[in-house]
């Protein structure tokens, strides 16, 4: 993230492909008399600086034309202008002034520079090298903006970006793509940002508002669902995001000069649901479709739901952003989220204290918990069979919203693949990444540091070769690699024949064993379970406290998954299941499934499980005793049968839970511990479950909510598991081995 670029939103602003802010492109070749008036003058400020700390953010320093010009990789040149001795000022198209002022030695020379903006924090560089040869290999992109006709008659709104002179001059260039609910933006500075290989090889670039939001006409619908019949692009009563995405490219390739004939498209988030619509009954013209953190199914495991548990902190606050104008407005607020939701009992009192009970979405959570034929509709996988257009799913272990929708679309589509046809396959990228993450340098997320940039590595070798092998013909994407991951713990990239890998690898299950022991070999006989009592009343928050709202000011939200679980330590309503410090590397990969045998004393309830790398006491850089979640999630305990039809449970007796807690490729490092925990509440993310079986629970009564005691299972007879992948080369001795006592009882 770089402060001189577009302010300290930019990174915030990627994670749901909001439109780019808009960054200075000063072009002027004067220089500011008033200071330093010649070439020879500034010439003491050229070279390399690399910001403090971060190895990944290189900028160079150069004189162009006799004027201060500063860029990166990433950063089209941006020309400064003197303000006094050692201090330059550079301003946005928005009036923001970007001061960059000079450091020196005590003997002189320049040593560095801090970068600042506005009310924002600086930033310091320091120098590496006079080298100030510029870094930026991207081109000038010219902006205009048409209204796009739909098959109704509505209009949609279309930023459009290409390079200078491409119109009449040099050969034809593909059309990239970007539909958006968050307002299309674009200009030359942030299309070199964003996706500066691309940029560099040169497309044409579109942001097209969707129906209903920012400039374009009509009624936004969220997730529209698909209505018109596969083929026909004729009916004007039948429309969707693949109808208007198909009405879209036929006018972008019938209208824009100088085009070569292909499309790609791509988005993040929301934008990667309509990126995954292009490819459903896709327009000819589209040759390569990249949804990269897609919201796919907003009931079973993205945004709104997980295995029928409620993410009222998230559907609050994304409703209100989305649904309550036609520009996205996220709510602020004071206080603590977790005060907030447990003192209006359940989620349709918070959401009529906040005066949003009337947003369709908000209505639609209330009036229908469960899996209803409206959810089911929205369902981006069911439509999907054998890939229509080469696909890149992109996704990140650490996705705090939408890691579902990669691994579920990638799945349903190479099920369906021809892997003999390499011009019509899914490929499946994944990485230690946050949402959106990729489009960062991607070296950390939060206190975890994998050792190098991921995100760059990922646009560079993987997504822009994708692209430039379907829409230009060029070598170098690898079309035989079904799947990419970075493998964490080691930090090593993988490739892989088809995801979950097969070759190489072996099923293995992970028991939770008696006395809160954990391996790889099952519980010989007797009974045994492991007990805790989960009270409503004091749920267990799923971030550290005090929780902002989703996008407030200050929040976590973003790495909450990266977050060190040690702040739970001191819990007692919950299960920990340990082994001792591991003799050697232990990698699991794979879709991991938890498999829970319990018993509850109430007649509904929820269950969390966390795969944690618990490092050791004495680890370095200050991670001793740290707790890394490596994969988790939830799952409503009345959907055990059916997500369609939820039953109640039968006080005291012992039922299977099985649900997948999705992608892993990790190795537990030699001397760390493998650490599974199990809980009921977490909380406010996910709405409380009463522990009282009701028809509705956003709806639930306060004197529903009642203390359960929970007993996980770990006998030979219930024999509670985590289902992995583990390499063939790594079968060691079995982990599970005497734990000192834990106290897991309330």
């Amino acid at each position: 993230m770089k402060i001189c670029i577009c302010s300290l939103a930019v990174a915030a602003a990627f994670a749901f492909n909001v439109p780019e802010l808009i960054c200075q492109q000063a072009m002027s070749s004067t220089t500011s008399a008033a200071v330093a008036d010649s070439t020879a003058e500034l010439s003491m400020y050229v070279g390399r600086y690399q910001r403090e700390g971060n190895p990944d953010e290189v900028q160079a320093v150069y004189v162009r034309a006799g004027a201060l010009t500063l860029d990166d990789e990433r950063l089209y040149p941006e020309v400064w202008k003197a303000e006094s001795p050692d201090h330059f000022v550079l301003h946005s198209e928005e009036g923001e002034a970007q001061h960059l002022v000079f450091h020196r030695s005590l003997a002189g020379p320049v040593t560095g520079y801090s970068l600042a903006v506005a009310k924002s924090p600086e930033v310091n560089y320091i120098r590496l090298s006079r080298d100030g040869v510029p870094m930026n290999h991207g081109q000038l992109y010219v902006r205009s903006e048409v209204m796009v006709p739909a098959r109704d008659g509505v209009k949609l709104h279309v930023v459009l970006l290409r390079p200078q002179g491409s119109e009449a001059d040099g050969p034809p260039l593909p059309i990239l793509l970007d539909r958006t609910p968050y307002g299309a933006g674009g200009t030359n500075g942030s299309v070199n940002y964003a996706k500066p290989e691309l940029a560099a090889s040169g497309y044409i670039f579109v942001y097209a508002d969707i129906r209903g939001r920012y400039g374009s006409q009509g009624q936004f619908v969220m997730n529209r669902p698909v209505v018109h019949a596969m083929g026909d692009h004729s009916d004007p009563k039948l429309v969707d995001e693949s109808s208007d995405t198909y009405d879209t490219v036929a006018w972008l390739v019938k209208n824009l000069p100088n085009n070569n004939g292909r499309v790609g498209v791509l988005g993040i988030s929301y934008p990667g649901f309509l990126a995954m619509m292009a490819g459903v009954d896709h327009h000819p013209a589209v040759k390569a479709i990249s949804p990269q953190a897609p919201m796919t199914d907003v009931w079973m495991g993205d945004d709104f739901f997980h295995n029928g548990a409620m993410r009222q902190t998230y559907v609050f606050d994304y409703a209100i952003g989305l649904e309550s104008g036609k520009t996205t407005t996220f709510p602020e607020a004071s206080g603590d989220n977790y005060d907030y939701f447990l003192t209006h009992v359940n989620f349709a009192g918070a959401a009529d204290a906040a005066k949003i009970d009337l947003l369709p979405t908000i209505r639609h959570v209330i009036d229908e918990p469960s899996y209803t034929q409206s959810w089911q509709a929205m369902a981006v996988q069911r439509h999907l069979g054998k890939p229509e257009v080469p696909t890149l799913e992109t996704g990140g272990f650490f996705d705090q919203e939408d890691m579902w929708g990669t691994q579920a679309e990638y799945a349903a589509l190479s099920a369906h693949e021809d892997r003999s046809d390499f011009g019509h396959k899914a490929y499946l990228a994944l990485g230690p990444w946050n949402h959106g993450g990729w489009y960062g340098a991607g070296r950390t997320l939060g206190s975890l540091d994998f050792g190098e940039p991921t995100g760059s590595e990922y646009r560079k070798r993987i997504e822009a070769p994708f692209f430039e092998r379907y829409l230009k013909d060029k070598s170098g994407f690898n079309e035989m690699a079904d799947a990419t991951a970075f493998r964490t713990g080691v930090n090593q990239w993988q490739t892989y024949e088809a995801w979950p890998p097969v070759k190489g690898f072996t099923s293995a299950k992970l028991y939770l064993a008696a006395g809160g022991t954990l391996g790889f070999a099952p519980q010989a006989g007797g009974a045994g379970a492991v007990t805790y009592v989960s009270d409503p009343a004091n749920p267990i928050p799923y971030r550290e406290r005090p929780i902002q709202p989703t996008y407030g000011k200050g929040s976590k939200w973003r790495t909450w998954l990266a977050e060190d679980q040690q702040f739970l330590k001191d819990r007692k309503d919950m299960a920990r299941f340990r082994s001792l410090a591991l003799a050697d590397d232990t990698t699991v990969t794979g879709d991991v499934i938890a498999d829970v045998f319990a018993s509850t004393t109430g007649t509904d309830g929820d269950f969390v499980v966390k795969l944690i790398d618990e490092y050791p006491t004495d680890a370095a850089n200050g991670m001793g005793g740290f707790q890394s979640m490596v994969v988790e999630e939830i799952f409503r305990g009345r959907y055990r049968k059916s997500f369609e039809h939820p039953e109640a449970i039968t006080a005291g007796k012992v039922e299977e839970y099985r649900w997948s807690l999705h992608a892993a490729d990790h190795t537990f490092l030699k001397g760390h511990r493998m650490l599974v925990t199990v809980q009921s509440t977490w909380f406010p993310l996910y709405d409380r479950n009463p522990q009282t079986f009701v028809e509705r629970i956003p709806v639930a009564p306060a004197e529903a909510y009642k203390p359960a005691t929970i007993s996980i299972m770990t006998s030979e007879k219930y024999p509670s598991h985590l289902e992995v992948l583990r390499p063939t080369t790594e079968l060691h001795p079995d982990l599970r081995v005497a734990s000192e006592p834990l106290a897991l009882t309330k």
